[in-house]
């Protein structure tokens, strides 16, 4: 199976031997078909193009492509993957040999959850008193202080033993602060935390979320922890900004990320963040291995509960370390930040024996989503969010808006919807246009499509260049009465030009749908908030461009608005 990297393009170029598409454009609508023009060049100023006739060089016309005035040449979507980072491999107990351990184990089990339980609260009242009247935050903890923290960092330990780690395989040591002063690992379970708290006693980056967890937000905040909110782009650049002070002052411990941002079941890589590589310090790759063959020790998509019971309730869990060395930064930094995390990946890959995808964080969303809906397959739903992020700039939030209205579909076992589905929730009649739309993102041509088809095509008229002026002159051509405001028969006016038959009830359907707030009116805020959110639906206007002259309307309204 063929990995792509974040830079692939979406677009495959044209091979030399393939035919050429020329355009026919006609200026008229009530044109006489001529011969194409083989220098027919496209419009490239704020101008739409108007219809096209599509020919190849074999005679044969294409389907037509109802986005093809927004400037789009159609889109591709890449193979789907059949690697899921976030499956655990054992997440129910199956197996003679495991019924007879655990069964065995219970005992065992209830000592170690008493020692587990003790060990937590020691640990906790002695970050309480070490942490008890400390209030500049901005600076590392006094050494005093850091000294108390040892016996935290004991019970840490003993933490990890009763989890069944009594012995933890090493490879390698830590480089020197001087040296290295951030480290990265790769992200499986809740151990590693705890072992490299017990291990570095290193500054970490987590989420705001972690601080409000009981006793153990406690022990965080005494790591001087860095929080981030990964969904504000301000709080990420302020914790880049203060990854790079803490690193360039020896006061502070070293820093330890997790760059995949969250756990996978270990058997592969997902795409790095580049939090720790923006920065431009040395940074010291960290990986660690559960082997295993009974108990796949991975947090991956199973309940916390469960997997501390199994933990518990194991003669041993085997833990792997491994200190790779040192990579150094390449020149301007900021400039390479993505450079320096690939480099980085394919060091901890390699050593892990593993491949790196374009999954993220956002593709655990999707699928926590789709598993919440109780939707079969929950994993295909997964898209590799960060090619997602990459080529189109579109946020982990928004693409699960997108796969809450795919899912409105309701899309078969197989996870693909059909044209009626389709046409019900984005409130399109059953016409040619509807169907041109359909059939842009049924790339396979099979009669329905996908997630990953549904995502790609939105997000791919959304990335055209005239997409962000087309809805504003849209809602130009809805605003009749130029009072900032379309009503239901003005928005009815111009949708029958797409669609000439559309009854009181369809009109209505798709006026509720674009009157986000529901006041009766659609404002311009209205109307381009649901344009974003149903991209798609710009095809409706099409035909307001195509079948008059806007080129003066369009600077017209281009000089009102902005």
């Amino acid at each position: 199976m063929a990995e792509h990297d974040l830079t692939s393009p979406l677009l495959s170029p044209r091979s030399s031997d393939q035919p050429q598409t020329v355009l026919t454009i006609h200026d008229d609508e009530n044109f006489e078909p001529s011969e194409p023009s083989s220098n027919q060049q496209s419009s490239t100023g704020t101008r739409f193009p108007h219809h096209s006739q599509i020919n190849n060089e074999n005679g044969q016309v294409n389907s037509p492509n109802p986005y093809e005035f927004l400037g789009s040449d159609g889109f591709s979507v890449p193979a789907p993957t059949t690697v899921d980072p976030f499956r655990n491999g054992t997440p129910f107990i199956s197996g003679a040999y495991e019924v007879i351990k655990i069964v065995l184990c219970l005992p065992i089990a209830l000592a170690r959850l008493v020692l587990f339980g003790a060990c937590l609260a020691v640990g906790y009242i002695a970050t309480r008193i070490a942490l008890e009247g400390w209030k500049d935050k901005q600076n590392s903890l006094p050494k005093w202080r850091s000294r108390i923290m040892w016996v935290t960092r004991i019970c840490a330990r003993f933490i990890l033993f009763s989890f069944g780690y009594q012995w933890i395989r090493r490879k390698g040591k830590p480089a020197p602060r001087e040296i290295a002063p951030i480290a990265v690992s790769n992200h499986v379970s809740y151990i590693e935390p705890i072992f490299y708290f017990y291990e570095l006693f290193p500054t970490i980056v987590a989420s705001e979320s972690h601080d409000s967890i009981p006793f153990v937000g406690t022990i965080i905040r005494a790591m001087q922890v860095i929080y981030v909110n990964r969904f504000s782009p301000a709080s990420r650049k302020n914790a880049v900004n203060e990854i790079k002070r803490r690193a360039s002052c020896d006061t502070f411990p070293r820093l330890l990320l997790f760059p995949e941002g969250t756990t996978t079941n270990g058997r592969v890589l997902i795409s790095f963040q580049l939090g720790a590589f923006i920065p431009g310090y040395p940074i010291q790759p960290v990986i660690v291995r559960y082997p295993h063959v009974h108990f796949d020790q991975s947090w991956g998509f199973i309940s916390l509960a469960r997997l501390m019971f199994r933990m518990f309730t194991q003669f041993h869990n085997f833990m792997e370390v491994e200190y790779l060395p040192t990579i150094m930064p390449p020149d301007h930094q900021k400039q390479n930040a993505v450079r320096f995390a690939e480099r980085t990946g394919q060091a901890m890959a390699s050593a892990l024996n593993v491949i790196q995808t374009s999954h993220s964080y956002g593709d655990l969303m999707l699928l926590m989503k789709a598993a919440q809906l109780q939707r079969e397959k929950p994993w295909s739903y997964m898209v590799e969010m960060a090619r997602i992020e990459s080529l189109y700039h579109m946020s982990s939030l928004e693409t699960v808006d997108f796969l809450d209205k795919f899912l409105s579909m309701n899309p078969d076992t197989s996870g693909s919807v059909k044209l009626h589905d389709f046409l019900r929730v984005l409130q399109l009649k059953a016409c040619t246009l509807s169907e041109e739309i359909f059939g842009f993102l049924d790339v396979e041509k099979n009669g329905s499509i996908t997630f990953k088809q549904f995502l790609f095509g939105s997000a791919h008229v959304m990335k055209q260049p005239l997409f962000r002026q087309a809805c504003e002159l849209a809602f130009f051509e809805c605003d009749a009465e130029g009072d900032n405001y379309c009503m239901e028969k003005e928005l009815a006016d111009i949708l029958r030009h797409a669609i000439p038959d559309l009854n009181e009830d369809e009109v209505h359907g798709l006026f509720k749908l674009f009157d986000t707030d529901n006041d009766g009116r659609i404002s311009r805020d209205d109307f381009c908030s649901c344009l974003r959110k149903n991209p798609l639906l710009i095809a409706l206007f099409s035909p307001r461009f195509l079948h008059k002259d806007i080129s003066k309307a369009g600077d017209r309204t281009v000089e009102e608005i902005v």
